[in-house]
């Protein structure tokens, strides 16, 4: 009898974790989301900037608003190549659908396939217009890795950044999980931030 106490022991204590770990899934769950945001806030700046990979338009609103609200005068939009056009022609034009006026936008054509070389095509762009400060404007899941690499293309160049997180359309922090679109988000943001940690 005292044999197979000692062996039930371990599995007693392994479905006992496995209890607990079930039942504070939103707890551990949530901090998978709540580490890829990093909301520093508008602030008053030269320009803001939009990246692009908003299929939905909440970046550029977002930027819109900076401008509607006084923080920038401008906002430069980022737009790699999209169905034989630049996504920053789309977006502008989804903005002035909205009751944003055109002028408000700067458009940036570009080839860039990531955030990074995104990065290494904007940060010249804002030196060449003469831009000492700015806000970068994505979705709040890109926020954490958005800063990151830009801050560390901007080293030594005189910037200041702050970043502004657009919601997504799918993504919450603390129910990711409950639909599948949200799930996606954060898994291709996690491979993505575990990438770019490892300089790919």
């Amino acid at each position: 009898m005292e044999r197979s106490r000692k062996r039930l022991s371990p599995l007693l204590i392994c479905l006992f974790l496995l209890v607990v770990v079930w039942l504070s899934h939103s707890l551990w769950l949530q901090w998978f989301g709540h580490v890829l945001i990093r909301d520093e806030g508008p602030r008053k700046a030269d320009i803001a900037v939009v990246l692009a990979g908003d299929d939905f338009g909440h970046r550029i609103e977002k930027g819109g608003d900076l401008v509607r609200s006084g923080f920038v005068p401008a906002v430069l939009v980022s737009g790699p190549p999209y169905y034989h056009i630049h996504e920053c022609d789309v977006a502008i034009a989804f903005a002035v659908i909205k009751g944003y006026p055109a002028e408000w936008f700067v458009p940036f054509p570009n080839s860039a396939l990531s955030t990074r070389e995104e990065a290494a095509a904007i940060l010249p762009e804002l030196e060449r217009r003469g831009v000492h400060s700015f806000l970068l404007v994505t979705s709040d899941y890109h926020t954490a890795r958005a800063a990151r690499i830009y801050r560390a293309a901007m080293a030594g160049k005189g910037l200041d950044m702050h970043v502004i997180a657009a919601p997504d359309e799918y993504f919450r922090e603390d129910s990711w999980w409950r639909n599948r679109e949200g799930e996606k988000t954060v898994f291709f943001e996690w491979s993505k931030t575990i990438a770019t940690a490892l300089g790919r």
